[in-house]
């Protein structure tokens, strides 16, 4: 076996954003542009010589070729097990639980999330850790310098290794294993969840609908939903893993998400439904005619955890990110555990979790997770409801109506503004930056601001600093308002506007949302001049 050398130039556009590298495919398929990052990555890596890799993917455009890459790559390199999911498909919760199972160095997982695919679509790369979770800030730094400078990657002179079939190929002093994608993932679930007390529950007639968006979650649906839980086949949409994703945004929300949505808000919608996305680490829960806010879905959850096998003996702490809404924060206080908030992105729960500070964590922008993996997980917030449901036995809506009447009910948006001229959306957040002082102590149209300013996180772990998190407006009442620049996009910005206020009045419980914070919504496009920056009269979406 040979090992060739290629020389080649710096890319300049390689720093990772929040998850990984995400570009769109004719970027990666610049000749030299993916190699160049892996062999940034594995020259700022160290000790990986005879460790094992995991690797796989959402089965996105380009999916397969990068796999082959950096098979040739991780080869070449030193690594002494490679494990590959069967067809080139891994989901993100499976990677990092195949991490943590087979105690490897790390994995790689290629994806752009929820972000569209096909040729004309995004690709993305991100390192997984040994924990399981994805590379903390300094590593992608480092990757990102090495990048700049990069002079020549690495690979064997190996065959296509076929993906076709679960099988063992040997080149060197590497094994290469193709796996079974779903078995080790469905394997744990049931080792979380009263999997008999489901079932009893769908064979009763519950009816339960799944969009997996022909995206990754397709097969482990099938297997867990179906084969094991008995949601019949027709019950399960969209299943097929598409390298376009059918020609729509793998993204669980009320827009795109759209044939489940229309379903569940019908005459005769079923008991339950959910969507995942591009990679499976997100989700999206719906009752019988109605939605349930991620920031709600992740309170819910804590408050029942009880209920669920994995964590009948209490949580240690629970976690969500700052823009998300403090419905949890309510929850921890009643239970008496610590509630901690971090800025946006899975990373920065790793470390809360490796040290057992929190056991449930969760963002609004439709993650879920638990110390199980390191990731958020679409499938395990599904399970979660869906365990919930049957000790309860209740309906979502009965759910989501008593845990307000008990808690309170925060009301929460998120307007995105996708595709924002670059320039437009900076000079939006200079703005708003420089006018933070002026803001604490006034009043916009009964709402009073307590405090305007940049969020900074210091881990309570590692003590290591993380700045300019998005500005929040934090009024006297509770309310708040959270602007910040998304980092998952392929090209131009994405800004994303959250907006909150608590309601204790069980008579307003059932408002419109969009109407309840209709006037933050217009201080928050007074105060940003959101469309004087952007030029665009409303958001792309609303949730």
């Amino acid at each position: 076996m040979q090992i060739i050398t290629t020389a080649s130039q710096p890319f300049s556009d390689q720093r990772p954003g929040t998850s990984g590298l995400r570009k769109s495919v004719s970027t990666f398929q610049q000749e030299h542009y993916l190699e160049n990052f892996v062999q940034s990555l594995f020259d700022v890596l160290d000790g990986y010589v005879g460790k094992t890799l995991v690797l796989g993917g959402d089965g996105r455009f380009f999916n397969l070729t990068a796999i082959q890459i950096i098979i040739r790559m991780a080869v070449a390199a030193g690594f002494g097990r490679i494990l590959v999911g069967r067809d080139g498909l891994l989901s993100t919760p499976a990677v990092s639980h195949l991490i943590r199972k087979n105690e490897a160095f790390g994995g790689i997982i290629l994806s752009a999330s929820h972000n569209p695919g096909g040729p004309e679509g995004d690709f993305g790369i991100k390192f997984n850790t040994a924990n399981g979770g994805p590379a903390q800030e300094v590593l992608t730094e480092a990757i990102f310098q090495h990048s700049t400078q990069v002079a020549h990657y690495h690979y064997a002179d190996i065959p296509e290794v076929p993906l076709d079939q679960l099988d063992q190929y040997n080149f060197g002093h590497t094994v290469i294993e193709v796996i079974d994608p779903v078995a080790d993932y469905a394997e744990l679930m049931q080792t979380l969840f009263d999997f008999n007390a489901i079932k009893s529950l769908i064979d009763n007639g519950f009816q339960v609908y799944f969009d997996a968006m022909h995206a990754i979650t397709g097969p482990y649906a099938q297997h867990i939903l179906g084969e094991l839980l008995g949601v019949a086949n027709s019950n399960l949409l969209n299943c097929e893993p598409k390298p376009d994703f059918g020609g729509s945004h793998p993204d669980p929300n009320l827009t795109y998400a759209h044939e489940l949505a229309e379903r569940m808000f019908s005459d005769t919608a079923p008991d339950f439904g959910a969507a995942s996305d591009g990679d499976g680490d997100r989700n999206m829960i719906l009752g019988h005619q109605c939605f349930v806010n991620p920031s709600d879905s992740l309170a819910i959850i804590a408050a029942n955890a009880a209920l669920i096998p994995a964590y009948k003996n209490g949580l240690t702490g629970v976690a969500r990110s700052m823009p998300t809404s403090a419905a949890v924060d309510v929850v921890a206080e009643k239970l008496g555990i610590d509630c901690y908030e971090t800025p946006t992105g899975w990373k920065f729960f790793g470390n809360l979790l490796d040290a057992n500070k929190i056991t449930l964590c969760g963002e609004e922008s439709f993650g879920t997770g638990s110390n199980h993996v390191r990731e958020k997980d679409g499938l395990w917030a599904v399970l979660c409801w869906l365990n919930i449901l049957a000790v309860r036995k209740q309906s979502v809506s009965d759910i989501l109506r008593q845990h307000w009447q008990q808690f309170g009910k925060h009301v929460y948006t998120r307007h995105d503004y996708e595709g924002v001229e670059s320039t437009s959306a900076k000079k939006l957040v200079e703005h708003l930056l420089n006018n933070l002082l002026n803001l604490t102590g006034q009043e916009f149209n009964g709402y009073t601001v307590k405090c305007a300013d940049e969020f900074s996180y210091t881990d309570p772990i590692d003590h290591s600093m993380s700045e300019h998190q998005g500005i929040r407006l934090l009024f006297e009442n509770g309310a708040r308002i959270i602007f910040r620049l998304s980092g998952t996009g392929t090209s131009g910005a994405t800004l994303r506007v959250y907006i909150e206020d608590f309601c204790d009045d069980t008579n307003r419980h059932n408002e419109n949302t969009q109407s309840y914070l209709k006037t933050l919504i217009q201080i928050a496009d007074d105060i940003a001049g959101i469309q004087t920056h952007t030029g665009m009269v409303s958001p792309t979406v609303i949730t």
